[in-house]
């Protein structure tokens, strides 16, 4: 019993969060794909840095250690993403398209973080059916920023609305492969979490700060200067505000 509740619990978590993100990312927001790309920078360097971090440091991962994961977790996406350059001028002389190297990463970075909530979602479950069900409830309002801003990368990176929600939601179902395995072997399951935190940490750190400021670059006015402050104000603010809200 206390499995079906898990997997349905990581199912409304991951993948009900992106259905709701959906509903705001691919029809209102989605024209301003390109735009929104500073307000996704707010939320991925906000989250990384004020909310995933911290909790990596107190589940007892020492600061130095953490510093030194992140370090190779960001050398580790650098050479994730030359090996998806490489590809991607491989397939453009063959004449075949390819999306950009940050889809991957941001896939990859959601789905670890992803499988960690899945994972403390199982072991709050194990402790109380009741806590683990406001657990749920507390993880889709925090997935719903960051599930968005997701949204905003893939579709200013070419990504198309379809391909865009089948890639969110399958790093969505992360979770439920989290919840199973931390209801299998919690005590194992619970020593990875602070490293897989951090690495996630790591990739969205990367892709906000070497794929995304450059592309805001791009646009040099003092207009547009101005809304991308604006824009990465905006979310920063609505990380900080779902974290006093969920504390």
């Amino acid at each position: 019993m206390t499995l079906l509740q898990i997997i349905l619990a990581t199912l409304i978590g991951g993948v009900f969060s992106v259905l709701l993100s959906s509903l705001v990312a691919l029809t209102f927001l989605a024209r301003f794909a390109n735009r929104m790309v500073a307000f996704a920078v707010g939320v991925l360097l906000g989250f990384a840095l004020t909310d995933i971090l911290p909790e990596a440091v107190n589940l007892g991962l020492d600061i130095t250690q953490a510093g030194w994961v992140l370090i190779a977790g960001i050398m580790g996406f650098f050479l994730l993403e030359k090996l998806a350059l490489w590809r991607h001028d491989h397939a453009t002389h063959l004449g075949k398209t390819q999306h950009k190297p940050q889809v991957t990463m941001i896939v990859i970075g959601d789905g670890m973080h992803n499988f960690v909530d899945g994972v403390l979602l199982a072991a709050t479950f194990l402790t109380d059916w009741k806590l683990g069900w406001a657990a749920a409830i507390a993880i889709i309002a925090h997935e719903i920023p960051q599930e968005i801003s997701d949204f905003m990368v893939l579709l200013d990176a070419g990504v198309s609305k379809r391909k865009a929600l089948m890639l969110n939601a399958l790093s969505g179902t992360a979770m439920t492969l989290g919840g199973v395995i931390g209801w299998l072997s919690l005590s194992n399951a619970h020593a990875a979490i602070p490293y897989i935190l951090v690495l996630a940490a790591a990739s969205f750190i990367y892709i906000a700060v070497a794929d995304l400021v450059p592309e805001l670059h791009h646009h040099r006015k003092p207009r547009d200067m101005a809304l991308q402050l604006s824009l990465m104000a905006a979310g920063l603010g609505v990380v900080a505000l779902n974290k006093l809200l969920l504390n």
